[in-house]
């Protein structure tokens, strides 16, 4: 007998299906690579993406400067800072004028409440009317409530200034933004 066909009885017989089967695992070995390198460029498109909202965050920082430091740094307080409750009213205020005026709104008239039902709790409020575009009251919500210091929107009274709020033809809106934050006292 030939020791060739006892080792390996059906290779004289088909050497085109051992082709086809060789073919076939280059085939399969192939979509594994590609699979594989597919996932890990999909993780690394998912990691980029939040190393890029990690960094817009830390970039962006708190909306307000805390107390200025010697050496020009600031250092941001979840509290309205202020000496006395008349300087941490007007940084309120400031703040809020400020943030509403950056996004494009027209300040008709400004108050601070330093004697609200709240105030003996240590809590400043902070009311301003202004006229502003439609799309720029969800900015202007939005830098008030998610940055520093923590404030609070109390009452929102909008109110269309021209034409309906659905169609292409309003004008800008009237706002009316009452706004409260804590202010840590004296220290």
């Amino acid at each position: 007998m030939n020791l060739a066909k006892l080792l390996n009885p059906g290779a004289a017989a088909s050497p085109t299906a051992a082709a086809l089967a060789y073919a076939a695992l280059v085939a399969m070995l192939g979509t594994s690579v590609v699979l594989s390198l597919s996932g890990l460029l999909d993780r690394r498109a998912a990691v980029d993406a939040a190393r890029d909202t990690v960094s817009r965050i830390t970039a962006r920082g708190p909306t307000v400067a805390g107390t200025v430091i010697g050496d020009g740094t600031s250092s941001a307080s979840y509290f309205i800072e202020g000496a006395t409750v008349t300087v941490a009213g007007a940084a309120l205020l400031q703040h809020v004028v400020a943030t509403v005026a950056r996004f494009g709104a027209n300040v008709v008239s400004s108050q601070v409440d330093l004697q609200g039902t709240q105030s003996k709790d240590g809590f400043l409020a902070a009311t301003v009317n202004c006229e502003m575009d439609q799309p720029a009251l969800q900015q202007v919500i939005y830098e008030l409530e998610s940055g520093m210091p923590f404030l609070f929107i109390d009452q929102l009274d909008v109110q269309v200034a021209g034409g309906t709020l659905g169609t292409a033809a309003a004008g800008r809106l009237r706002v009316q933004l009452s706004v409260s934050g804590q202010w840590r006292g004296a220290r």
